[in-house]
């Protein structure tokens, strides 16, 4: 059960050293299963143990007190949740989403094609892709401020849309600049620079034959990658030879279970913690802010665990399979993490790639520190996590950015003070304790700005 109850959402974002810098990125050209998977053969989940001893600790602590009210266990009174809520906030999300990134991305191909041919040059395509780039992270912001129907979930969701076609595009830029700068170098060969081997096999199937550029610059190409559970963009991606549809099934079958088991729990339960707990933050009694903050503890967490399956397990390799994408590698065995580092390393594989291979390397390669580019990579993390819950939220108080940038000298203890066991102990801690502190302050400020500090009727952060 503890397996099966396995969050999103942000680490990010000469002709020869042009060269360099595509071979020095983590490629995705093999083929491999999510470690989750049966197929996989993974077995080492020592670091779960530990997970269960916290969880026991935290548990038995979180007794009921006659103050706590109805809501500070799972709600059997009555049913909460209101799938209408949901329902508007992906009909939103999607007509924002799937009507409007259509222009965005057929701008970044059209002005590949063009600085493919040498219609325009380099420094007009920069600007182009610039403006772009900068018009798929503002654009959302600007419809959600102006918009006062679309609700939080439903901004949240669109955001994080908008968040993922940015790092895409922004992947897909680079790799067809580095693409042109070798080609007119002809330093290398494409089919050896930008391509897989000719021939993958997965059970002994072939794959596809290879694209070279600028053959890559199609419609299909394009849209294959927008779709594609990954962010980084390549050439010739590895391809699955056939659709187990046995597979698919059980993803989708997870997928559905899972979303009403995340609503239910958030609705039935976590709400109502947390609307338990605005009084002692008006108070300002500290001993019963740190019991609710235990309390908020262990739903926020659960919650956490089931949307990491959710998305990373049973979503994305849904999406993969369906697509006949090859590389699964969306995490790694986070959960024995000993160190924080190793955490934001391993736990969402697809960012930690394009900020690996966009963002700190290249920064390297300039001269820069590698404490400087971990520090800048915290850095644009920490500035995705806010976009993605102060736009929806309208208000800006910058929780969820010092969070993230708090997790530097964290990281720094941890690694230095414990290890083993210990340290995989601490890094649970960490996200048991953690997110229910920032969760706490927005609620806490959401309820002040919007209701003059009075607990609502009702679950407002998801209506």
């Amino acid at each position: 059960m503890y397996l099966i109850s396995f969050y999103f959402f942000t680490a990010l974002l000469g002709h020869k050293e042009a060269a360099l810098r595509f071979q020095g990125h983590t490629p995705n050209c093999h083929l491999q299963e999510s470690l989750l998977s049966s197929a996989s053969g993974y077995s080492n989940y020592r670091g779960i143990l530990n997970w269960c001893v916290i969880m026991l600790v935290s548990v038995s602590r979180c007794r009921r007190s006659p103050a706590d009210g109805p809501g500070s266990r799972l709600s059997v009174r009555g049913v909460r949740m209101q799938p209408h809520t949901y329902v508007s906030s992906l009909y939103v999300c999607s007509v924002l989403s799937l009507s409007a990134s259509n222009i965005f991305i057929m701008i970044a191909l059209y002005t590949e094609r063009r600085l493919s041919v040498g219609a325009i040059g380099e420094n007009v395509g920069i600007i182009i892709h610039s403006i772009n780039l900068s018009t798929v992270l503002f654009f959302p912001v600007a419809t959600l401020l102006m918009v006062n129907s679309v609700t939080p979930v439903g901004g949240v969701l669109a955001l994080a849309v908008y968040t993922i076609l940015f790092l895409k595009l922004y992947s897909y830029k680079d790799v067809n600049k580095w693409c042109r700068e070798i080609q007119h170098a002809k330093a290398l060969s494409m089919s050896r620079s930008f391509s897989c081997p000719t021939v993958q096999r997965l059970n002994g199937a072939a794959s596809r034959s290879q694209v070279h550029y600028p053959g890559n610059l199609t419609h299909r190409d394009m849209y294959y990658f927008v779709f594609a559970p990954t962010l980084c963009y390549e050439l010739n991606f590895p391809r699955s030879p056939r659709i187990r549809k046995r597979f698919l099934l059980r993803r989708l079958f997870e997928m559905l279970f899972f979303m009403q088991l995340l609503v239910g729990l958030i609705q039935q339960w976590m709400v109502p913690t947390i609307q338990n707990s605005m009084k002692p933050f008006q108070d300002m009694d500290y001993s019963r802010m740190i019991e609710r903050l235990l309390k908020l503890a262990v739903p926020n967490h659960f919650i956490w665990l089931i949307f990491f399956y959710w998305f990373f397990h049973s979503s994305l390799n849904f999406v993969a399979e369906l697509m006949q994408f090859g590389d699964r590698e969306f995490y790694r065995d986070w959960w024995n993490s000993e160190t924080i580092t190793y955490f934001w390393q391993n736990w969402n594989i697809p960012v930690h790639k394009w900020c690996l291979r966009h963002f700190y390397k290249p920064m390297l390669k300039r001269g820069m520190s590698k404490w400087v580019g971990q520090t800048a990579v915290f850095l644009i993390s920490a500035f995705f996590h806010e976009y993605l819950v102060s736009v929806p939220l309208k208000m800006f108080r910058l929780w969820a950015f010092m969070g993230m940038m708090a997790q530097l000298p964290l990281a720094w203890l941890v690694g230095r003070v414990f290890q083993g066991n210990y340290g995989n102990a601490a890094v649970w801690i960490s996200l048991i304790i953690g997110q229910p502190i920032a969760v706490l302050m927005y609620v806490h400020d959401y309820y002040v700005l919007h209701y003059g500090g009075e607990e609502p009727a009702a679950p407002v952060l998801l209506s």
